[in-house]
């Protein structure tokens, strides 16, 4: 087992309770790819600068690929007395090359190192969760234009409000995953900042070339400030928040598809492979994928509020308490990642009841507001309208009818502007088709929502 990196400031050894405590290689074996390829970067800048002779950076080289090779195959043996990732790989290759594995931390700290290694491996993710919301925003793409026709009451206050086109629904979700998508883009740019050559925070006195170190690993942009580079896990934070709000729109999607597949609604029935039955109702179809992913979203929002409580009595520069970063940010990665997944699967497997969507379309006096408009138009002013044609629900709801079925003479006892062909207007599929404006929900806007946001998805 080899020596602790500090052992010659102390005379005891670490205890073993200390050693379980603060091992992190659990969480953080997971960064081996991105902590070999830095490290070969580290050594071949060290070599090109002098710092270290080229034989020795080869050796060096070598024997790190030798060990991604091995934890590739599974052959790599952890142990929790090596704390972390990278005190395993720096025992390992002393073993293979020698004492010239001690030279692979000259003009580096693990501080840096830690920071290079999580920003390596979120803007990889970063790039992955954009990828799978494309996808999640094709799908919706599609369903919205399989039923492009199709109506269904658009809500507010979970009552019936208005009637839209089920399409102008799916493609409201396109435009939510499509900020969650830029948001995460925007951060990547913030994360894709090379923090190595800040040491432990001070920088170092070897003459180090980031700039070539920022080349082989594609980083476009060096940090600016060593003990802000050591210390900054704001990149973390701002994914968090992003992870948080896209979790949120799955949320906010999950409670429509499991209230939207009850009997009450029956608007749509989830693919049996996503639904699971009851141990003692014969009868029941539960929604349990979306009822799962509605519930993850609390724990992806509590990892925001793990890292921001962590981070905001911290003082410059690095603190140990920064090792608890990992844990809340490869879980948001996963549970987001898995979440996506689900429902890229999910979507396309989804039953739906146009019929039964055209009918709570067209009732509950979901055209009220168009009978107000239709008043406007006849010179009345909004609020006379609205006046009147509350008085025209009241007189419905005591005869049982919805305003399209009261007679002429009723609905003119209501206001004598109203004329014949005011059946004409109230007409369901009339009332959305008159919404053409950017972002309306009539059939050639919704139509041209579609075209723009599939040419945004390239």
């Amino acid at each position: 087992m080899a020596d602790k990196l500090w052992k010659g400031r102390f005379t005891e050894k670490t205890a073993k309770v200390v050693e379980r405590f603060t091992a992190s290689i659990d969480v953080d074996k997971r960064l081996y790819r991105f902590d070999i390829e830095g490290s070969i970067a580290h050594c071949r800048m060290l070599a090109r600068t002098g710092i270290i002779s080229e034989a020795d950076g080869d050796s060096l080289v070598q024997g790190l690929n030798q060990i991604r090779r091995e934890i590739d195959a599974a052959s790599f043996q952890f142990d929790e007395q090596l704390e972390d990732i990278h005190m395993h790989i720096e025992s390992r290759l002393f073993e293979i090359v020698g004492k010239v594995a001690q030279k692979l931390h000259t003009a580096r700290s693990r501080n840096d190192q830690v920071a290079l290694d999580v920003r390596m491996y979120l803007r990889d993710a970063l790039a992955e969760l954009i990828r799978r919301l494309g996808r999640l925003q094709r799908l919706l793409i599609e369903l919205a234009k399989t039923h492009i026709d199709v109506l269904v009451p658009g809500y507010t206050h979970l009552q019936r409000a208005q009637p839209v086109l089920l399409a102008h629904h799916f493609m409201a979700y396109v435009e939510m995953f499509h900020r969650d998508s830029e948001r995460m883009g925007e951060c990547r740019v913030r994360t894709n900042v090379m923090p190595l050559g800040s040491a432990a925070l001070a920088g170092t006195p070897f003459p180090i070339d980031r700039a070539y170190v920022a080349e082989l690993l594609e980083f476009p942009a060096l940090s600016a400030n060593s003990l802000d580079a050591v210390s900054d896990r704001d990149f973390i934070i701002e994914f968090l928040s992003a992870a948080a709000l896209c979790m949120m729109h799955l949320s906010r999607l999950s409670e429509e598809m499991i209230l939207w597949s009850t009997a009450e609604f029956g608007f749509i029935e989830l693919p049996d492979a996503f639904a699971t039955g009851s141990s003692i109702m014969p009868q029941k179809k539960n929604p349990d994928v979306p009822e799962l992913v509605r519930g993850k979203a609390g724990r992806v929002f509590g990892h925001l509020m793990a890292l921001l409580t962590l981070m905001k009595a911290l003082p410059l520069s690095y603190n140990r308490d920064l090792q608890e970063d990992k844990v809340a940010l490869f879980d948001a990665v996963d549970t987001l990642g898995a979440c996506i997944d689900v429902y890229i699967q999910l979507l396309p497997g989804i039953r739906i009841h146009a019929q039964r969507m055209e009918q709570a379309a067209s009732t509950g006096y979901i055209n009220a507001t168009d009978l107000a408009d239709y008043l406007v138009r006849q010179g009345l002013p909004f609020r006379e309208a609205h006046h009147c044609v509350g008085q025209a629900v009241r007189l419905g709801l005591d005869r049982g009818k919805e305003l399209h079925e009261l007679s002429l003479a009723e609905l003119q006892s209501c206001s004598p502007l109203v004329k014949e062909d005011v059946f004409d207007y109230l007409a369901t599929r009339e009332t959305v088709n008159r919404r053409t404006g950017p972002g309306g929900t009539a059939r050639s806007a919704v139509l041209a929502a579609i075209q723009a946001a599939a040419q945004r998805l390239g």
